[in-house]
């Protein structure tokens, strides 16, 4: 026995240079082995369809209402070179939930000619950024009353002020080119007041009430507007026609004359553009 183990000891460094041979396949375990003797396997975990392996999970579609939820900007241009940009987030498609904020962005002059030209162009003082925060919803009318009823709350942290704001409406078709919608507003607007030592802050409400008609025009793009505005600080109706045109890729214009608690006419003329992404 020995003369033999000195031989298999011998062969084993030349077998080095050469390649080795593949690897015997281990022996199967004995059925009677104690190492495996009552050991259960679930062989049930094996029985896989094959034909489903070659298929790749079908990815979930996004449901309509997701595809919807996406957030979106727009923006235009103001007359006195600030900039207006407002963001939109939809929350439920139930009744039209949505929150948002609009900002006005004011340009930083870079010299102080420039400064001076912008203190000038609106009325001494320079434009200040600003911005508010609100959530609207809106829900459907009452029967044959009304077609839309919308509620919007906004908050300005930098005016302190909030308003809380209804409205009901109801559109009239009366031709293939022209319809009519009538409009009732209620508003609830609160001031905040910067307290003063030794006086006791208060803050100051208003209420407003709104008329209006509009007249849409669909061949040319054209809307007129008449309506009127009474206030609690005022005591009496004021009065206000306007127009407005849509250009061309958001491009509109737009101009109003209206009275003012004073009794001066106030007249306004103005154009946007509106992009959304």
């Amino acid at each position: 026995m020995a003369p033999v183990l000195q031989a298999r000891a011998q062969t084993v460094p030349a077998a080095e240079d050469q390649e080795a041979p593949a690897a015997e396949p281990a022996a199967m375990p004995d059925a009677d082995d104690a190492d495996i003797n009552g050991l259960e396997l679930d062989w049930s975990q094996l029985n896989v369809d094959a034909s489903t392996l070659a298929t790749r999970p079908v990815s979930k579609s996004r449901s309509p209402q997701a595809a919807g939820s996406d957030m979106s900007w727009s923006s235009k241009n103001n007359a006195n070179g600030s900039a207006g940009v407002s963001v939109k987030q939809p929350l439920s498609p139930f009744w039209d939930t949505r929150i948002g904020a609009d900002m006005t962005v004011a340009p930083q002059p870079s010299t102080m000619s420039e400064l001076l030209a912008e203190k000038v162009a609106n009325g001494g003082n320079a434009p200040q950024s600003s911005g508010t925060a609100w959530a609207a919803i809106t829900a459907p009318g009452v029967g044959s009353i009304w077609d839309k009823t919308a509620v919007e709350a906004r908050v300005d942290p930098g005016q302190e002020s909030s308003k809380l704001g209804t409205s009901l409406s109801k559109s009239l078709p009366l031709s293939d080119q022209y319809s009519l919608t009538l409009q009732n507003g209620y508003n609830v607007t609160q001031q905040g007041i910067l307290p003063v030592p030794g006086i006791v802050a208060r803050a100051a409400r208003s209420y407003e009430t709104e008329q209006s008609a509009r007249l849409n025009i669909a061949d040319t793009g054209t809307s007129l507007v008449a309506g009127q505005t009474l206030s609690s600080t005022d005591d009496k109706w004021l009065r206000k026609i306007g127009a407005e045109q849509k250009l061309f890729d958001g491009v509109s214009i737009s101009g109003s004359i209206g009275e003012t608690p004073l009794g001066a006419t106030s007249k306004s003329l103005t154009a946007g553009y509106k992009h959304s992404w």
